[in-house]
Protein backbone atom coordinates (compact mmCIF):
# COMPACT_ATOMS: atom_id res chain seq x y z
CA UNK A 1 0.00 0.00 0.00
CA UNK A 2 1.37 3.51 -0.79
CA UNK A 3 2.16 5.36 1.84
CA UNK A 4 -0.22 8.87 1.86
CA UNK A 5 2.53 12.05 2.45
CA UNK A 6 1.37 15.20 2.99
CA UNK A 7 3.06 18.37 2.34
CA UNK A 8 5.07 19.98 5.03
CA UNK A 9 2.84 23.43 5.46
CA UNK A 10 -0.36 21.00 5.31
CA UNK A 11 1.31 19.12 8.80
CA UNK A 12 2.17 22.75 10.48
CA UNK A 13 -1.30 24.04 9.74
CA UNK A 14 -2.96 20.71 11.10
CA UNK A 15 -1.13 20.57 14.18
CA UNK A 16 -1.38 24.63 14.84
CA UNK A 17 -5.17 24.17 14.75
CA UNK A 18 -5.23 21.02 16.65
CA UNK A 19 -2.90 22.92 19.33
CA UNK A 20 -5.58 25.79 18.72
CA UNK A 21 -8.77 23.01 19.52
CA UNK A 22 -6.95 22.01 22.63
CA UNK A 23 -5.80 25.35 24.27
CA UNK A 24 -9.65 26.07 23.57
CA UNK A 25 -11.22 23.28 25.10
CA UNK A 26 -9.02 23.95 28.29
CA UNK A 27 -8.89 27.71 28.43
CA UNK A 28 -13.01 28.07 27.61
CA UNK A 29 -14.11 26.28 30.69
CA UNK A 30 -11.63 28.16 32.89
CA UNK A 31 -12.47 31.61 31.40
CA UNK A 32 -16.34 30.52 31.55
CA UNK A 33 -15.37 29.37 35.58
CA UNK A 34 -13.06 32.51 36.24
CA UNK A 35 -16.19 34.86 34.86
CA UNK A 36 -18.62 33.16 37.70
CA UNK A 37 -15.79 33.89 40.15
CA UNK A 38 -15.87 36.89 39.34
CA UNK A 39 -19.95 37.48 38.80
CA UNK A 40 -20.25 35.57 42.33
CA UNK A 41 -17.65 37.57 44.16
CA UNK A 42 -18.68 40.43 46.30
CA UNK A 43 -15.24 41.36 48.18
CA UNK A 44 -12.59 39.74 49.69
CA UNK A 45 -13.71 37.30 51.77
CA UNK A 46 -17.40 37.76 50.63
CA UNK A 47 -19.20 35.57 47.84
CA UNK A 48 -22.65 35.65 46.51
CA UNK A 49 -24.43 32.08 47.32
CA UNK A 50 -27.46 30.31 47.34
CA UNK A 51 -30.78 30.99 45.25
CA UNK A 52 -31.25 34.71 46.60
CA UNK A 53 -27.41 35.59 45.89
CA UNK A 54 -26.86 36.42 49.46
CA UNK A 55 -23.53 38.12 49.96
CA UNK A 56 -21.76 35.61 52.69
CA UNK A 57 -18.62 35.13 54.17
CA UNK A 58 -15.99 37.34 56.14
CA UNK A 59 -15.07 40.95 55.92
CA UNK A 60 -12.72 43.25 58.39
CA UNK A 61 -15.82 46.21 57.39
CA UNK A 62 -14.70 46.72 53.87
CA UNK A 63 -17.90 45.12 52.76
CA UNK A 64 -21.38 46.03 54.46
CA UNK A 65 -23.62 43.22 54.21
CA UNK A 66 -26.78 45.31 54.56
CA UNK A 67 -27.62 49.36 54.28
CA UNK A 68 -28.39 49.26 57.94
CA UNK A 69 -25.01 47.77 59.18
CA UNK A 70 -23.02 50.67 56.88
CA UNK A 71 -22.61 53.45 60.03
CA UNK A 72 -20.77 50.39 62.68
CA UNK A 73 -18.71 48.59 59.86
CA UNK A 74 -17.42 51.73 58.61
CA UNK A 75 -15.94 51.98 62.18
CA UNK A 76 -14.95 48.41 62.39
CA UNK A 77 -12.95 49.04 59.49
CA UNK A 78 -11.17 52.29 60.76
CA UNK A 79 -9.82 50.70 63.60
CA UNK A 80 -9.10 47.27 61.98
CA UNK A 81 -6.95 49.59 59.67
CA UNK A 82 -5.62 51.28 62.95
CA UNK A 83 -4.28 48.25 64.84
CA UNK A 84 -2.53 47.21 61.09
CA UNK A 85 -0.73 50.29 61.00
CA UNK A 86 0.33 50.04 64.56
CA UNK A 87 1.46 46.60 63.93
CA UNK A 88 3.44 47.78 61.34
CA UNK A 89 4.57 51.28 62.87
CA UNK A 90 5.30 50.07 66.48
CA UNK A 91 5.75 46.35 66.31
CA UNK A 92 2.12 46.08 68.29
CA UNK A 93 1.23 42.08 67.56
CA UNK A 94 -2.77 41.36 67.36
CA UNK A 95 -4.50 38.82 67.02
CA UNK A 96 -8.78 38.36 65.04
CA UNK A 97 -12.24 37.45 66.80
CA UNK A 98 -15.08 37.28 64.61
CA UNK A 99 -18.32 38.27 65.24
CA UNK A 100 -21.00 35.80 63.19
CA UNK A 101 -24.78 35.45 62.70
CA UNK A 102 -26.99 36.02 60.15
CA UNK A 103 -26.58 39.37 59.20
CA UNK A 104 -28.99 39.52 55.87
CA UNK A 105 -31.91 38.30 56.78
CA UNK A 106 -35.39 37.63 55.79
CA UNK A 107 -38.98 36.86 56.76
CA UNK A 108 -37.72 32.81 57.76
CA UNK A 109 -35.44 34.33 60.55
CA UNK A 110 -35.67 34.99 64.09
CA UNK A 111 -33.34 38.02 64.50
CA UNK A 112 -34.65 41.10 63.38
CA UNK A 113 -32.21 44.32 61.60
CA UNK A 114 -32.38 45.74 64.93
CA UNK A 115 -30.74 43.41 66.90
CA UNK A 116 -28.46 42.02 64.49
CA UNK A 117 -27.30 46.36 64.55
CA UNK A 118 -27.32 46.76 67.90
CA UNK A 119 -25.44 43.19 68.23
CA UNK A 120 -22.47 44.82 65.97
CA UNK A 121 -22.38 47.95 67.89
CA UNK A 122 -21.88 46.64 71.03
CA UNK A 123 -19.16 43.79 69.62
CA UNK A 124 -17.14 47.25 68.16
CA UNK A 125 -17.43 49.04 71.94
CA UNK A 126 -15.90 46.23 73.37
CA UNK A 127 -12.68 46.08 70.42
CA UNK A 128 -12.62 49.74 71.02
CA UNK A 129 -12.35 49.47 74.79
CA UNK A 130 -9.70 46.62 74.25
CA UNK A 131 -7.58 48.07 71.53
CA UNK A 132 -7.31 52.07 72.84
CA UNK A 133 -9.89 52.59 76.05
CA UNK A 134 -10.54 52.02 79.46
CA UNK A 135 -9.79 48.51 79.11
CA UNK A 136 -6.52 48.94 76.90
CA UNK A 137 -4.64 45.52 76.36
CA UNK A 138 -2.52 43.36 74.73
CA UNK A 139 -2.27 42.09 71.82
CA UNK A 140 -4.81 44.22 69.91
CA UNK A 141 -7.88 42.79 68.67
CA UNK A 142 -9.33 43.02 64.65
CA UNK A 143 -12.90 42.45 64.55
CA UNK A 144 -14.13 40.16 61.79
CA UNK A 145 -17.80 40.46 60.32
CA UNK A 146 -19.17 37.23 59.31
CA UNK A 147 -22.27 36.56 57.59
CA UNK A 148 -24.15 32.39 57.40
CA UNK A 149 -26.57 34.00 55.84
CA UNK A 150 -30.26 34.12 56.22
CA UNK A 151 -31.27 30.86 58.55
CA UNK A 152 -27.55 30.60 58.75
CA UNK A 153 -28.12 28.90 55.36
CA UNK A 154 -24.83 28.93 54.14
CA UNK A 155 -23.04 28.40 57.72
CA UNK A 156 -20.70 25.65 56.31
CA UNK A 157 -19.08 28.09 53.67
CA UNK A 158 -18.78 31.08 56.13
CA UNK A 159 -17.07 28.57 58.70
CA UNK A 160 -14.49 27.35 56.42
CA UNK A 161 -13.47 30.83 55.73
CA UNK A 162 -13.17 31.89 59.15
CA UNK A 163 -11.01 28.58 59.63
CA UNK A 164 -8.91 29.78 56.98
CA UNK A 165 -8.49 32.26 58.76
CA UNK A 166 -6.39 30.79 61.28
CA UNK A 167 -3.21 30.39 59.76
CA UNK A 168 -2.74 34.04 57.92
CA UNK A 169 -1.86 37.20 58.85
CA UNK A 170 -5.76 37.54 60.24
CA UNK A 171 -4.20 35.24 63.13
CA UNK A 172 -8.05 34.42 63.90
CA UNK A 173 -8.41 32.99 67.25
CA UNK A 174 -12.11 33.27 68.11
CA UNK A 175 -15.40 33.79 67.23
CA UNK A 176 -18.36 35.37 69.24
CA UNK A 177 -22.10 35.75 68.54
CA UNK A 178 -22.95 32.73 66.73
CA UNK A 179 -26.72 33.30 66.66
CA UNK A 180 -29.71 32.11 68.36
CA UNK A 181 -30.33 28.05 68.90
CA UNK A 182 -31.06 26.11 65.76
CA UNK A 183 -29.26 22.99 64.61
CA UNK A 184 -27.16 24.75 61.82
CA UNK A 185 -25.68 27.54 64.41
CA UNK A 186 -24.66 24.36 66.87
CA UNK A 187 -23.30 22.35 63.54
CA UNK A 188 -20.92 25.89 63.09
CA UNK A 189 -20.11 26.01 66.55
CA UNK A 190 -18.89 21.92 66.85
CA UNK A 191 -16.67 22.85 63.66
CA UNK A 192 -15.47 25.93 64.95
CA UNK A 193 -14.56 23.78 68.32
CA UNK A 194 -13.16 21.00 65.90
CA UNK A 195 -10.08 23.30 64.77
CA UNK A 196 -9.11 24.76 67.86
CA UNK A 197 -11.08 27.87 67.74
CA UNK A 198 -12.24 29.64 70.87
CA UNK A 199 -16.47 30.30 70.80
CA UNK A 200 -18.37 32.92 73.05
CA UNK A 201 -22.56 32.91 72.25
CA UNK A 202 -23.95 35.91 72.41
CA UNK A 203 -27.64 35.12 73.03
CA UNK A 204 -27.14 30.95 72.47
CA UNK A 205 -29.78 30.01 75.27
CA UNK A 206 -30.76 25.78 74.31
CA UNK A 207 -29.53 24.64 77.40
CA UNK A 208 -28.32 21.16 75.76
CA UNK A 209 -25.47 23.46 74.03
CA UNK A 210 -22.99 22.57 76.25
CA UNK A 211 -19.59 20.99 77.04
CA UNK A 212 -18.02 22.07 73.90
CA UNK A 213 -14.22 22.75 74.00
CA UNK A 214 -13.34 26.13 74.40
CA UNK A 215 -16.89 27.48 74.64
CA UNK A 216 -18.77 29.35 76.84
CA UNK A 217 -21.90 31.32 76.65
CA UNK A 218 -22.29 35.09 78.10
CA UNK A 219 -25.85 34.93 78.75
CA UNK A 220 -27.91 32.57 81.04
CA UNK A 221 -29.31 29.37 79.23
CA UNK A 222 -33.07 28.08 79.54
CA UNK A 223 -32.86 26.38 82.65
CA UNK A 224 -31.71 29.80 84.13
CA UNK A 225 -34.61 31.60 83.12
CA UNK A 226 -37.34 29.27 83.06
CA UNK A 227 -36.02 29.28 86.68
CA UNK A 228 -35.87 33.38 86.83
CA UNK A 229 -39.56 33.16 85.55
CA UNK A 230 -40.92 30.34 87.64
CA UNK A 231 -39.66 31.92 91.37
CA UNK A 232 -40.89 35.83 89.48
CA UNK A 233 -44.44 34.15 89.21
CA UNK A 234 -44.50 32.18 92.50
CA UNK A 235 -43.43 35.62 94.48
CA UNK A 236 -46.00 37.05 92.74
CA UNK A 237 -48.52 34.91 94.13
CA UNK A 238 -49.62 32.99 90.19
CA UNK A 239 -50.71 29.59 91.02
CA UNK A 240 -51.78 28.05 87.71
CA UNK A 241 -50.09 27.99 84.30
CA UNK A 242 -50.33 26.74 80.62
CA UNK A 243 -47.38 25.89 78.71
CA UNK A 244 -47.60 26.67 74.72
CA UNK A 245 -44.78 25.47 72.92
CA UNK A 246 -43.50 25.18 69.77
CA UNK A 247 -42.97 21.63 68.68
CA UNK A 248 -40.28 22.44 65.41
CA UNK A 249 -37.27 20.07 65.33
CA UNK A 250 -34.60 22.94 64.42
CA UNK A 251 -35.95 25.27 67.61
CA UNK A 252 -33.55 24.22 70.51
CA UNK A 253 -34.61 26.67 71.97
CA UNK A 254 -38.60 26.15 72.81
CA UNK A 255 -37.79 22.54 73.22
CA UNK A 256 -34.97 23.37 76.30
CA UNK A 257 -37.13 26.41 77.51
CA UNK A 258 -40.34 24.56 77.65
CA UNK A 259 -38.79 21.34 79.82
CA UNK A 260 -37.19 23.63 82.13
CA UNK A 261 -40.34 25.35 83.53
CA UNK A 262 -42.47 22.58 83.53
CA UNK A 263 -39.82 21.37 86.13
CA UNK A 264 -39.70 24.73 87.74
CA UNK A 265 -43.01 25.75 88.13
CA UNK A 266 -45.23 22.90 89.71
CA UNK A 267 -44.84 22.53 93.75
CA UNK A 268 -46.76 21.74 96.35
CA UNK A 269 -49.06 24.44 95.95
CA UNK A 270 -49.14 25.67 91.72
CA UNK A 271 -49.81 23.29 89.37
CA UNK A 272 -49.79 23.04 85.34
CA UNK A 273 -53.60 23.14 84.60
CA UNK A 274 -52.82 20.92 81.45
CA UNK A 275 -50.19 19.44 79.28
CA UNK A 276 -48.21 22.04 76.80
CA UNK A 277 -50.49 22.87 73.91
CA UNK A 278 -48.05 23.05 71.04
CA UNK A 279 -48.08 24.06 67.47
CA UNK A 280 -44.84 23.51 64.81
CA UNK A 281 -43.37 26.58 63.13
CA UNK A 282 -41.68 24.25 60.79
CA UNK A 283 -44.75 23.70 58.38
CA UNK A 284 -46.70 25.98 56.67
CA UNK A 285 -47.44 29.79 57.86
CA UNK A 286 -51.19 28.84 56.83
CA UNK A 287 -50.93 25.73 58.98
CA UNK A 288 -49.23 27.27 62.37
CA UNK A 289 -51.01 30.19 62.40
CA UNK A 290 -54.64 27.73 62.50
CA UNK A 291 -52.29 25.84 65.08
CA UNK A 292 -52.13 29.30 67.20
CA UNK A 293 -55.46 30.53 66.50
CA UNK A 294 -56.89 27.26 67.98
CA UNK A 295 -55.17 27.67 71.21
CA UNK A 296 -56.88 29.87 72.98
CA UNK A 297 -59.62 27.98 72.57
CA UNK A 298 -57.97 25.25 74.85
CA UNK A 299 -57.07 27.86 76.98
CA UNK A 300 -60.66 29.68 77.94
CA UNK A 301 -61.39 26.14 78.94
CA UNK A 302 -58.29 25.51 81.70
CA UNK A 303 -58.80 28.78 83.13
CA UNK A 304 -54.93 29.49 83.41
CA UNK A 305 -53.28 32.64 85.31
CA UNK A 306 -50.03 32.53 83.16
CA UNK A 307 -49.02 31.37 79.85
CA UNK A 308 -45.52 30.61 79.33
CA UNK A 309 -44.66 30.97 75.71
CA UNK A 310 -41.85 28.62 74.34
CA UNK A 311 -40.80 29.67 71.00
CA UNK A 312 -39.54 32.51 68.77
CA UNK A 313 -40.76 36.12 69.31
CA UNK A 314 -41.90 36.22 65.90
CA UNK A 315 -44.39 33.47 66.66
CA UNK A 316 -45.13 35.06 69.98
CA UNK A 317 -46.73 38.09 68.02
CA UNK A 318 -49.10 35.95 66.04
CA UNK A 319 -50.05 33.97 69.37
CA UNK A 320 -51.20 37.61 70.88
CA UNK A 321 -53.34 38.43 67.99
CA UNK A 322 -54.87 34.88 68.48
CA UNK A 323 -55.12 36.07 71.79
CA UNK A 324 -56.98 38.95 71.67
CA UNK A 325 -59.59 37.24 70.05
CA UNK A 326 -60.13 34.87 72.50
CA UNK A 327 -64.30 33.85 73.64
CA UNK A 328 -63.03 34.15 77.21
CA UNK A 329 -62.83 38.15 77.25
CA UNK A 330 -63.74 38.44 80.91
CA UNK A 331 -61.24 36.73 82.36
CA UNK A 332 -56.87 38.33 82.11
CA UNK A 333 -53.96 36.90 81.58
CA UNK A 334 -50.56 37.35 82.00
CA UNK A 335 -48.31 35.88 79.55
CA UNK A 336 -44.26 35.07 80.02
CA UNK A 337 -41.95 34.39 77.27
CA UNK A 338 -37.96 33.96 77.01
CA UNK A 339 -35.49 35.65 75.55
CA UNK A 340 -36.01 35.84 72.28
CA UNK A 341 -38.59 38.01 72.48
CA UNK A 342 -36.16 40.51 72.18
CA UNK A 343 -35.07 39.93 68.85
CA UNK A 344 -39.00 41.98 68.55
CA UNK A 345 -38.45 45.25 66.28
CA UNK A 346 -40.59 48.05 68.10
CA UNK A 347 -43.61 48.65 65.78
CA UNK A 348 -43.93 44.89 66.81
CA UNK A 349 -43.56 45.39 70.23
CA UNK A 350 -45.75 48.31 70.23
CA UNK A 351 -48.31 46.06 68.72
CA UNK A 352 -47.78 43.35 71.55
CA UNK A 353 -48.49 45.45 73.67
CA UNK A 354 -51.64 46.32 72.55
CA UNK A 355 -53.29 43.26 72.94
CA UNK A 356 -55.22 42.82 76.33
CA UNK A 357 -52.51 40.73 78.06
CA UNK A 358 -49.52 41.49 79.94
CA UNK A 359 -46.75 40.38 78.25
CA UNK A 360 -43.53 39.67 80.45
CA UNK A 361 -40.58 37.59 79.46
CA UNK A 362 -37.38 36.93 80.55
CA UNK A 363 -34.34 39.12 79.08
CA UNK A 364 -30.67 38.25 78.69
CA UNK A 365 -29.56 41.95 79.68
CA UNK A 366 -31.44 45.28 79.91
CA UNK A 367 -29.36 49.15 80.20
CA UNK A 368 -31.17 49.99 83.99
CA UNK A 369 -29.79 46.19 85.56
CA UNK A 370 -27.04 48.16 87.10
CA UNK A 371 -29.40 50.56 88.96
CA UNK A 372 -31.22 47.56 90.08
CA UNK A 373 -28.52 45.22 90.87
CA UNK A 374 -25.73 47.28 91.25
CA UNK A 375 -23.85 44.81 93.04
CA UNK A 376 -24.42 42.05 89.79
CA UNK A 377 -23.09 44.30 87.14
CA UNK A 378 -19.78 46.24 86.40
CA UNK A 379 -21.08 50.17 86.66
CA UNK A 380 -17.89 51.06 84.05
CA UNK A 381 -19.38 48.67 81.52
CA UNK A 382 -22.63 49.78 81.90
CA UNK A 383 -22.08 53.65 81.91
CA UNK A 384 -21.36 52.70 77.86
CA UNK A 385 -25.39 52.18 77.36
CA UNK A 386 -26.59 54.46 79.78
CA UNK A 387 -28.31 57.86 78.45
CA UNK A 388 -25.40 60.00 77.10
CA UNK A 389 -22.70 57.46 77.40
CA UNK A 390 -20.33 56.18 74.45
CA UNK A 391 -23.63 53.96 72.96
CA UNK A 392 -25.43 57.25 72.07
CA UNK A 393 -22.83 59.74 71.27
CA UNK A 394 -21.36 56.85 68.58
CA UNK A 395 -24.74 55.90 67.41
CA UNK A 396 -27.42 58.30 67.78
CA UNK A 397 -30.96 57.99 67.09
CA UNK A 398 -30.86 53.78 67.08
CA UNK A 399 -32.36 53.43 70.14
CA UNK A 400 -31.06 50.12 71.27
CA UNK A 401 -34.11 48.63 73.53
CA UNK A 402 -33.53 45.04 73.18
CA UNK A 403 -30.06 44.20 75.28
CA UNK A 404 -28.34 42.71 72.08
CA UNK A 405 -26.03 45.38 71.86
CA UNK A 406 -25.34 44.55 75.41
CA UNK A 407 -24.53 41.06 75.44
CA UNK A 408 -22.66 41.14 71.97
CA UNK A 409 -20.39 43.23 73.44
CA UNK A 410 -19.91 41.32 77.33
CA UNK A 411 -18.92 38.31 74.53
CA UNK A 412 -16.32 40.02 72.00
CA UNK A 413 -15.34 41.23 75.76
CA UNK A 414 -14.62 37.94 77.01
CA UNK A 415 -12.47 36.88 74.00
CA UNK A 416 -10.39 39.69 74.69
CA UNK A 417 -10.01 38.86 78.47
CA UNK A 418 -9.28 35.15 77.09
CA UNK A 419 -6.36 37.10 74.72
CA UNK A 420 -5.05 38.65 76.99
CA UNK A 421 -4.75 35.65 79.87
CA UNK A 422 -3.44 33.30 76.72
CA UNK A 423 -0.92 36.16 76.23
CA UNK A 424 0.82 34.96 79.60
CA UNK A 425 2.11 31.90 77.33
CA UNK A 426 3.92 31.14 74.41
CA UNK A 427 1.54 31.70 71.80
CA UNK A 428 -1.61 32.80 71.77
CA UNK A 429 -3.76 30.57 69.39
CA UNK A 430 -7.43 29.54 69.61
CA UNK A 431 -6.88 26.58 71.90
CA UNK A 432 -5.25 28.60 74.49
CA UNK A 433 -8.41 31.18 74.35
CA UNK A 434 -10.76 29.15 75.14
CA UNK A 435 -8.23 27.18 77.95
CA UNK A 436 -8.28 30.50 80.24
CA UNK A 437 -11.85 30.59 79.60
CA UNK A 438 -12.05 28.58 82.79
CA UNK A 439 -9.34 30.50 84.62
CA UNK A 440 -11.46 33.53 85.32
CA UNK A 441 -12.40 32.74 88.45
CA UNK A 442 -10.07 35.23 90.60
CA UNK A 443 -10.98 37.63 87.64
CA UNK A 444 -14.18 37.61 85.84
CA UNK A 445 -15.07 40.03 82.83
CA UNK A 446 -16.87 42.92 84.13
CA UNK A 447 -19.66 43.31 81.65
CA UNK A 448 -22.34 45.00 81.68
CA UNK A 449 -24.78 42.08 81.81
CA UNK A 450 -22.64 41.11 84.49
CA UNK A 451 -19.56 39.87 86.26
CA UNK A 452 -18.78 36.70 84.17
CA UNK A 453 -16.97 33.47 84.96
CA UNK A 454 -17.65 30.57 83.75
CA UNK A 455 -18.39 26.78 84.67
CA UNK A 456 -16.73 23.54 83.17
CA UNK A 457 -19.43 23.18 81.14
CA UNK A 458 -19.56 26.49 79.51
CA UNK A 459 -22.50 28.03 80.97
CA UNK A 460 -21.74 31.38 83.54
CA UNK A 461 -21.69 31.56 87.23
CA UNK A 462 -24.39 32.71 88.91
CA UNK A 463 -26.14 35.15 86.36
CA UNK A 464 -28.56 37.36 87.43
CA UNK A 465 -31.62 37.56 84.95
CA UNK A 466 -33.33 40.66 83.74
CA UNK A 467 -37.59 40.21 84.25
CA UNK A 468 -38.84 42.87 81.44
CA UNK A 469 -42.02 43.78 80.60
CA UNK A 470 -43.74 45.23 76.82
CA UNK A 471 -45.03 48.62 76.65
CA UNK A 472 -46.93 50.78 74.12
CA UNK A 473 -44.16 53.06 73.34
CA UNK A 474 -41.80 49.68 72.00
CA UNK A 475 -39.47 49.64 74.53
CA UNK A 476 -38.94 46.68 77.24
CA UNK A 477 -39.49 47.96 80.88
CA UNK A 478 -37.19 45.97 83.45
CA UNK A 479 -39.35 44.50 86.41
CA UNK A 480 -36.79 43.52 88.45
CA UNK A 481 -33.58 41.29 88.44
CA UNK A 482 -33.81 37.64 89.36
CA UNK A 483 -30.98 35.03 90.42
CA UNK A 484 -31.46 32.15 88.06
CA UNK A 485 -30.68 28.67 89.24
CA UNK A 486 -29.48 25.90 87.87
CA UNK A 487 -31.89 23.24 86.57
CA UNK A 488 -32.25 19.46 87.73
CA UNK A 489 -29.04 18.26 85.42
CA UNK A 490 -27.15 19.07 87.92
CA UNK A 491 -23.82 21.40 88.29
CA UNK A 492 -23.42 22.27 84.81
Amino acid sequence: MRRLEWPLHVVRRVVIAVAVVAVLAVGIPLAVDRIGDVRARCADGVVKRGDGGECVGVTDGSWVFADHLELVEERIRKENDQVVADAEKKKEPYVSVAYMTSFTLTDDDSNSEDSVRHELEGAYLAQYRHNRGDLSSSPKIRLLVANTGSSSAEWEHTVDELIDRTTTDDKLVAVTGLGPSTDRNLAALRKLSEHGIATVASTMSDTTIRNIPGFVRVGPDNVAEAYAAANYLKKAGFRRAVVVQDMAGRNLYAKSLAKAFVEAFPDGRRELAAESMTFDSSGAPGVWKTELRNIPVNICDKKPEVIFFAGRGRHLTHFLDALANRSCTDRTFTVVAGDDTSNLNREQIELASQRAVRVLYTGLAHRDMWSDAPDKVSEPSASHFQKGGRMDRWFPGDDRYDGQDIMAHDAVLTAAHGIELAAGGPDVTGRAVGRMFHQMDGQPVAGASGFLSFRNDGNPRDKAVPILRLNSRGRADLVEVVAGRTGPAGDR
